[in-house]
This record gives structure tokens, sequence and C-alpha cells, in this order.
């Protein structure tokens, strides 16, 4: 049963993307595309498995009160030369990248370190890697590195046509199961803090997908009228939101739309959220997927 909802899930979006433009990043765009369907067989196997956390303090053995936890991180900086312009972002960059994960998960209890970074020259892998090819099978089959708790980062370029200034996409924890090999986050390395991406350069791209990996959707999911994004206090939204749209309210009822949520599509520097039921969500997702506790 676990195999057939999995396959239905990984047919719908296993993988969450998102596409700029042309070294000019307009809007952000991770669309995970997630059908009803998926969506609806991934939430009704999380329901049947979920851990409550006494449930998981019993069986590990650890306390049941919340704990700050910290993910360990591994960076995989993929590049085509040496240079920065070629994707060989420096260690500061990647330091700043952590630091922004711990400030927007902070409240949480859900911290984030560095545990290794690896380097790779490989302009194949730099440009032609995106969510449907067969090389980033093939990239993270050599560098990935630990289990379901570790966080797997891949900084690209995004050079095809079809991935034209793809931002970064994600796996969910209902994934790793069926696939542990394609956990991760692969992003624009451009968008890591201090970076090229204007607009989108302040580190709010892993928040982002990382959100992602921890079982949060978009705030948008499903629009006005579809499932939403299973948290009762994001707002429905009709679509996603660009810069800041202060007041915008797409859907009667439930507030303004969440633009300053990290799950929206909001420009990095108006992104200063998750709320309470989001994180009660991803701390249920990570206690179920990846054995872990917060």
């Amino acid at each position: 049963m676990l195999q057939s909802v999995f396959a239905v899930i990984l047919l719908g979006t296993s993988l969450v993307f998102g596409s700029p433009v042309n070294g000019t990043i307009p809007v952000r765009k991770c669309g995970s595309d997630i059908s009803e369907e998926a969506l609806l067989a991934a939430e009704e196997h999380f329901l049947a498995n979920v851990v409550p956390k006494e449930a998981f303090a019993k069986v590990s053995g650890a306390s049941a009160k919340a704990a700050a936890v910290s993910i360990p991180v591994y960076f995989h900086v993929i590049s085509k030369d040496s240079t920065l312009a070629g994707g060989n972002v420096p260690d500061s960059q990647i330091s700043r990248q952590i630091a922004v994960l711990n400030e927007d998960y902070g409240s949480s209890g859900l911290g984030f370190s560095l545990a290794g970074t690896t380097r790779t020259v490989n302009a194949n892998w730099f440009s032609n890697v995106g969510p449907d090819s067969t090389l980033q099978t093939t990239m993270k089959r050599q560098l990935r590195q630990g289990g379901s708790n570790a966080l797997n980062v891949y900084t690209v370029a995004f050079g095809r046509a079809v991935d034209d200034g793809l931002l970064g996409y994600a796996t969910f924890p209902s994934d790793y199961s069926s696939n542990p090999t394609e956990d991760g986050v692969v992003m624009l390395y451009a968008a890591l803090p201090g970076g090229s991406a204007t607009g989108f350069n302040l580190g709010r791209t892993l928040t982002h997908e990382a959100g992602h990996w921890v079982g949060l959707y978009h705030t948008f999911q499903g629009g006005c009228r579809g499932t939403g994004d299973q948290v009762s206090d994001t707002p429905p939204e009709a679509s996603f939101a660009t810069g800041c749209p202060t007041g915008r309210d797409t859907c009667s009822g439930g507030g303004v739309d969440p633009i300053h949520n990290f799950m929206d599509y909001s420009d990095d520097a108006c992104m200063s959220e998750f709320t309470p039921g989001q994180i009660t969500r991803f701390a249920s997702q990570l206690r179920t997927y990846r054995g872990i506790s917060i």
C-alpha cells in the first residue's frame, strides 16, 4: 500500500520547482503543480500513519518535551570552473545561508548546521541538471550524504532552455521512503545570500524549498476553492503573490493574502514568517517521515 500511494504522489509531483527568466528574475515561481489526486493520496497516507509526539518519544526513548533539533545540511557546490560566475560559491555564502535558515526557522525549534561541503567541477551537471533530467539522478547518487534527517542542497545554474532561470526544486518528506536518493533541494547558485539573483538573493529560496522538504505546500495551493495547503491559519489565496503587494486579498473571507509567508512567491525581502499551523504541520511531517521530533 505504501509503495502504491507514493507512486501516485510521484506521478503528481515529487519535485517542486520554480522558474524565473534569463538572468533576470521577475517573479518567484516554485510551481509544485501537485494534482488534487496526488495531494489527497499523500494526505490520506499521512493521516493514517501520523506519529504523535508522545508516541515518538515512547518509541525513541526521547523526551516528549519540545527541544531544539539541528538538521545536518550537506552542501554540494556544482560549478563549471573555479570562478564565482562559474558557480564556485565561497564558503562565506554557504555560512550566510545556514544563518538565514536558522533565523527563519528559529521560532519552530528547528535548526540547521553545516555538516559538510563538497565541490564538484562538472560543466554538464552545472548547466543541464533539472527536475526532469537523468543527470540530476546521477548527480545525487554520487553526492548525496546522510539519512532521512539530512538536508542535501545542490547548487547549479539551470542552463537548459526548459529550465530558463529556474530558482529551485525540492522533494517532500513522504517521497523519502520510495526514493531516498532523490531526497533534497536543488537550487540556483545565484540565489544564495549575496548572489546575483536580484530580488531573490537574501537566502529565502532555500527557506522556501526547505519548507517543502519539511512537508509544507504553497500558501496558494488549490486557490480559493481547492483543498488548500492543509494549514488552517494561512488565509486562502487565489494565486501566488509577486513583489510585496501589501493588502492583497484574492479570496473572499479568511483574511488578506499571506504575502509575507515563506511559502508564497513574494520577493525575498517581503518574506518573514511561518504560521503556528505550518510549524505544527511540519513538526508532524518530520516525526512521521524523517524520524525527527521538535
